[in-house]
């Protein structure tokens, strides 16, 4: 569904009615500290307690991570939802109208609101239904099936809500349209019938299946698998496209897994339902898998929103199909693999076969150590390109030098290709040491066209300490922008005198952080607020402001708390506030100095005295205000931040 924009009459009353403590107290065990709430971090492992919540200012912030922000940034982050689908979730769970600011779409907004509540609610009676008939006579074949071929506890066939499809066409249908009278066309939009050809009557989707829910990443019930039992085809069957289902979009057990992928730091994707079933059951929980399409882009950058450090595994069958499949997802997210976006690994499991099969015969503990010794994707590549080829075969040794070269274009990393220029080399030179160098030169040779880089300009030391600040500087300098930054949110007392000391002297942020910061104050103040609104209401509105910019608001979220070192530091705001601008004036005057400087060098003092003159003086100036500035910010600011 296509969200407008919210309107911020609809934002604002969510935020009002959605208590902090109260949501985050859902997934977090919070205890009380000091004059708010105190657990253990959701969002990175740590041991002892480093993240709060605050009731009075409705935020929670991390002193070990950094992650903070309001109730709605903390679900957007635990849930990796979008803005406008956390707001219309917690819109719906305090019963708040829900405005856009667009008139004429909130009518068709809400139409589509009711619409997905309604699917939701059918699909899950109908998975009742389903799950109902499993334990039922009719419902024995399937039964059997998942425990006896399958191996399934009724635990874990409870957890994945596993159920029956009877063979008769029209039971779903008489006991949701007849029954429980829900109308035919919102049953046929859940996907559960089809219309018959003749346009005489509706039979069901799903006949004489095993049946397998398929949730969203809140839990909820959107689409079904189907497994057949004998010899019908498809052997597996997805619901059709609906308003909340999508094939390519959603993958399988990602409800269920995105809290181990998030501490583990790793995902592993799998072809089948039962493999992902299997691997749940064992405590292998970080698993998700494919609906029987190749693995999308979209899929994969779902799953590595729960990894910090981006690591995927792919565990498809070891059959030609399955690692054709490899292939392909390969080529999905190639971009991504080649530019070291995704730390990509394929394993392929002994003896060809799939994770639920290898878990009748070995243990969860011998496929995680499979998992650990994984081979990154190009190893993998490389092995695939070289099995079953006989070198010593002239036109064989040619095909595999054309397919290695192929795949060694393709990196971008300097390191990483010439490390597998390396490797390939050795495979190339057949165990001979002495042709190694021959073959790397050789390869070298045919792939760098493709990676000419343009030279790097050596500096001298004049021209570094010219256009490079020193880190100490540059370091001081974000600082003091922050304090600067952090004043003017906290202490609405003194916005006025930030707001005088930075236009007085036509000052901006150096860092491009701050400026968005800053841009969005200036936005506010022009729409919203007075110099003197309260920092609790002020930072609120800048947050709602700044969650829609996801890209913007990681390196500003801290300036939005202030820890007990900074409060005290800013009890003396006044001093402060005069060393900061100072720190940022500076960064004016010394790019005016070296423009003099070099004027001054430039010019023939013979020639042209008189500019030589001006220069000179110009330069002095300049020389001594620097001089001033540095009293300045280090009367205010040398304690502080050393």
């Amino acid at each position: 569904m296509q969200v407008p924009r919210l309107h911020s009459d609809t934002v604002e009353q969510v935020k009002q009615r959605a208590d902090i403590y109260d949501i985050v107290s859902e997934h977090v065990v919070l205890r009380k500290g000091g004059k708010g709430y105190v657990g253990l971090c959701p969002f990175h492992n740590e041991k002892t307690p480093s993240f709060s919540v605050s009731q009075v200012k409705q935020m929670y912030y991390c002193f070990g991570c950094g992650a903070g922000g309001d109730a709605i940034k903390f679900l957007m982050e635990l849930g990796k939802q979008s803005f406008s689908e956390v707001v219309l979730d917690l819109a719906r769970r305090y019963q708040v109208s829900v405005k856009t600011l667009e008139p004429e779409q909130r009518q068709e907004l809400q139409r589509q609101l009711t619409l997905r509540e309604q699917l939701y609610e059918i699909l899950a009676i109908a998975n009742q239904f389903y799950q109902h008939a499993l334990h039922q006579p009719l419902g024995e074949k399937a039964s059997n099936y998942l425990k006896l071929e399958r191996r399934l506890s009724d635990e874990t066939i409870g957890q994945f809500g596993l159920g029956y499809a009877p063979a008769s066409w029209e039971t779903l249908y008489r006991y949701l349209v007849e029954q429980k009278r829900y109308s035919v066309q919102l049953v046929q939009q859940a996907g559960l019938i089809k219309q018959r050809q003749s346009g005489d009557g509706y039979y069901d989707y799903f006949r004489d299946r095993l049946t397998i829910p398929i949730s969203d990443l809140q839990g909820r019930i959107i689409g079904f698998g189907g497994r057949a039992f004998g010899d019908e085809q498809p052997k597996y069957l997805n619901s059709p496209e609906t308003e909340l289902f999508s094939k390519g979009k959603t993958l399988f057990a990602l409800d269920k897994a995105k809290t181990a992928i998030s501490q583990l730091d790793s995902a592993v994707v799998v072809e089948g339902y039962f493999d992902a079933i299997a691997l749940h059951a064992a405590g292998i929980t970080n698993v998700a898998a494919s609906l029987g399409t190749a693995l999308s882009l979209e899929q994969v950058r779902q799953l590595l929103r729960y990894s910090e450090s981006k690591q995927l595994i792919l565990n498809f069958d070891a059959d030609a199909a399955g690692k054709q499949a490899s292939i392909r997802a390969i080529g999905e997210i190639a971009e991504l693999a080649y530019h070291g976006e995704v730390q990509l690994r394929i394993l392929n499991l002994p003896d060809g076969k799939d994770a639920d099969e290898y878990l009748h015969t070995y243990t969860a503990e011998q496929y995680r150590e499979l998992l650990a010794s994984a081979p990154l994707w190009l190893d993998w590549q490389i092995e695939q390109i070289t099995l079953g080829r006989d070198l010593k075969q002239a036109t064989q040794f040619q095909q595999v030098a054309q397919e290695l070269v192929k795949l060694l274009k393709k990196i971008d990393n300097s390191d990483t290709r010439n490390y597998y220029v390396s490797r390939c080399a050795e495979i190339l030179s057949l165990g001979d040491a002495r042709l190694v160098a021959l073959r790397a030169e050789n390869l070298l040779a045919q792939i760098a066209p493709y990676h000419q880089r343009k030279p790097i300009p050596i500096k001298t030391q004049k021209q570094q300490s010219k256009d490079e600040a020193p880190a100490k500087e540059r370091s001081l300098l974000e600082q003091a922008e922050a304090l600067l930054l952090q004043i003017y949110l906290h202490y609405p007392e003194h916005r006025q005198a930030v707001c005088s000391a930075l236009e007085e002297r036509g000052l901006q942020f150096n860092f491009s952080h701050h400026r968005f910061l800053w841009q969005q104050i200036l936005n506010e103040k022009a729409e919203n607020f007075s110099i003197t609104e309260t920092q609790q209401s002020l930072i609120s509105r800048i947050q709602t402001r700044c969650l829609q910019m996801e890209n913007e608001i990681a390196q500003v979220t801290p300036l939005f708390h202030l820890d007990e070192k900074t409060q005290q530091d800013l009890l003396r705001a006044t001093q402060v506030i005069q060393a900061a601008t100072a720190c940022i004036e500076r960064v004016l005057c010394e790019k005016q100095y070296r423009l003099f400087l070099e004027l001054w060098q430039n010019c023939d003092p013979t020639n042209e005295p008189e500019r030589s003159q001006f220069y000179y003086q110009s330069l002095y100036a300049e020389q001594k205000k620097l001089q001033k500035l540095d009293r300045m910010r280090q009367f205010g600011l040398t304690d502080l931040l050393s």
